[in-house]
């Protein structure tokens, strides 16, 4: 018999509770990893960043001659 989807393959395997756990941690981790990351960065990074795509390059001026 072939599986349908995931919740098929999952209810049909041992530790199938402890495979969900898991995937759960591991995103939670992410997720706490990426938060802290964003939040650690110094204000005048995104600053700089917000402003850079209506900014002109020097590189762009150069080839549009």
């Amino acid at each position: 018999m072939i599986p349908q989807n995931f919740k098929d393959i999952l209810s049909n395997t041992e530790n199938a509770s402890l495979y969900q756990t898991l995937a759960l941690i591991f995103f939670m981790l992410f997720f706490i990893a990426l938060v802290i990351y964003v939040f650690s960065r110094p204000k005048k990074y995104y600053r700089e960043e917000e402003h850079a795509p209506l900014e002109d390059d020097e590189d762009d001026v150069n080839l549009k001659n």
